[in-house]
């Protein structure tokens, strides 16, 4: 059989693709001067830039695409099923991923200045993360699924040890390595079982041959309309066409571990730490933003489509990894005195929140846990905008290095504390706020009482450690003895400073109009 391909549909990935190898041709042939390595950066950001138009065009488009589809033989599952659509979903995740990785390829051109990492590897290895990252929100099967995943995680290995003798940059490089193959072996394990119970690999098709539950979620499954669309309806154990309960349990559960470690989720968060720290600054961003967006894209794929009929198995799992994550993340962060560490169990807390909603299982549930992604992706990629300003003068860029920088870089520390702020969820940081209020009512509309509880404690407790982090900024410098670092006045590379001013516009953007996020990720 063979399948047509639409172009226009795959556009934002192929672009991404096609630029990732001419990027790695010019740089095995071009010298390796100054001007080589500000070409090739130009030439991945004009790549992401024009998968960013791709998929503007696309939405202005407004017409479902999609490709690679395998025609329904049996004829009695809605016609054909493709691997690759490009829906709401695609195109929201596509815009945060693609706007995010403008940001980490200006901070890549500035951590490059060294001169101790290649840089025809890097922005290659750079563009095939976000080639994945693009495809997964797309992906429609489970292989496809899969192999988007695994293009988004692999290149990061080599991206974290890619700083000639870094002993941290390989020891983050190797534990993220060990974390990624056991998380992508237990997703396997699970995909396989689904894929056994259904002898499906279409999400489609593997959620229109599993069981509804009616009892799990009376308010979101009607069995007759589910019976009318010709979905199984789970009865009592043992009727004919019922999945194995137990099998299906252990399938669940494996592909929900599988993602919990892409995303950092508790108890699989504890590589985040020592890999943010260890890696430079562009990679701890990219797995902050980019690398999370890809892994909960895939997760809500899953879990609305394929798993749907069985919230009433995964949503309370779901729930319970919301608040553990939430809880131990903003608690671990609260210890921290190395700000990328910091940010990175903030990171993992604010998992939590956008973990909350799903356990809802409803669709304004699962667009609150969209807007939120997007959100904090504007808020934290700012962050590390100027983060990566400090570290170039101060190689410890720990709290204590940001105290007076008020003083001496107001616009970076300006722009830090309403980042900051708006992590916390505070004013003027509107956009934070609107997002967890967001979330807090679906959580509550949708009966998780006791989950909204810990996310309005952990709320309150992350805002030590933001409020701690923004107070020192102002402090006098006088008062704590000589500035180890920060960049003075003008010390912004112009890489550092579009990139700081983006997530700044973003960010003031989204407090300023949050119906803007939230009436597109609906």
């Amino acid at each position: 059989m063979i399948q047509s391909i639409d172009y226009a549909a795959i556009a934002p990935p192929l672009i991404l693709a096609l630029m990732a190898g001419a990027v790695l041709l010019l740089d095995a042939f071009l010298p390796r001067t100054g001007r080589t390595r500000t070409a090739l950066g130009l030439l991945t950001l004009a790549g992401v830039l024009g998968a960013l138009v791709a998929v503007v065009a696309q939405a202005v488009r407004g017409k479902r695409l999609g490709t690679f589809c395998a025609p329904d033989l049996g004829g009695h599952e809605g016609g054909a099923a493709c691997s690759f659509v490009v829906d709401d979903i695609t195109l929201v995740f596509g815009a945060v991923v693609l706007a995010a990785a403008v940001v980490v390829v200006l901070l890549s051109m500035a951590q490059l200045a060294d001169r101790t990492i290649p840089p025809g590897e890097w922005y290659f290895l750079l563009l095939c993360t976000f080639t994945g990252a693009v495809t997964l929100p797309a992906s429609r099967d489970l292989i496809m699924l899969v192999v988007a995943l695994e293009l988004v995680s692999l290149p990061v290995f080599a991206l974290a040890a890619l700083k000639r003798y870094d002993a941290r940059g390989s020891e983050a490089a190797l534990k993220l390595f060990l974390v990624s193959v056991i998380s992508t072996a237990v997703m396997l394990f699970g995909v396989s079982l689904l894929y056994g119970l259904t002898g499906a690999v279409h999400l489609e098709r593997i959620g229109a041959r599993l069981p509804v539950s009616p009892s799990a979620f009376p308010h979101l499954f009607d069995a007759a309309a589910a019976e009318a669309s010709g979905l199984t309806v789970a009865g009592p154990a043992g009727t004919p066409g019922q999945a194995p309960a137990g099998v299906l349990t252990v399938a669940v559960v494996l592909v929900l571990a599988g993602f919990a470690f892409k995303v950092a989720a508790v108890p699989f968060h504890f590589w985040a730490g020592d890999v943010y720290q260890g890696a430079p600054v562009p990679v701890a961003a990219l797995l902050s933003v980019i690398s999370k967006a890809a892994g909960f894209a895939g997760l809500i794929l899953v879990l609305t489509t394929a798993l749907a009929g069985q919230a009433g198995l995964w949503a309370p799992i779901v729930a319970i990894l919301a608040a553990l994550t939430m809880t131990v993340g903003n608690l671990l962060a609260l210890r921290q005195r190395h700000v990328v560490r910091l940010l990175a169990w903030s990171s993992v807390a604010q998992s939590g929140y956008i973990l909350a909603p799903l356990s809802v299982a409803g669709k304004s549930a699962v667009s609150a846990s969209i807007a939120y992604i997007a959100i904090y992706a504007a808020m934290n990629i700012g962050a590390f905008a100027v983060v990566m300003a400090v570290s170039r003068t101060a190689e410890r860029n720990e709290l204590e290095d940001y105290r007076g920088l008020a003083f001496r870089a107001p616009v970076p520390a300006l722009a830090l504390g309403f980042f900051l702020i708006c992590l916390a969820g505070l004013p003027p940081g509107l956009a934070g706020m609107f997002a967890k209020i967001v979330v807090f009512r679906e959580i509550v509309q949708g009966g998780g009482g006791w989950l909204a509880v810990v996310m309005a404690v952990n709320t309150v407790i992350g805002l030590y450690y933001y409020i701690s982090w923004t107070a020192r900024l102002f402090l006098p410098a006088e008062a704590a003895g000589p500035a180890p670092g920060a960049p003075a006045r003008g010390a912004l590379s112009p890489a550092v400073t579009i990139a700081l001013a983006l997530g700044l516009a973003a960010s003031v953007a989204f407090s300023v109009a949050p119906q803007l996020v939230f009436s597109i990720a609906g």
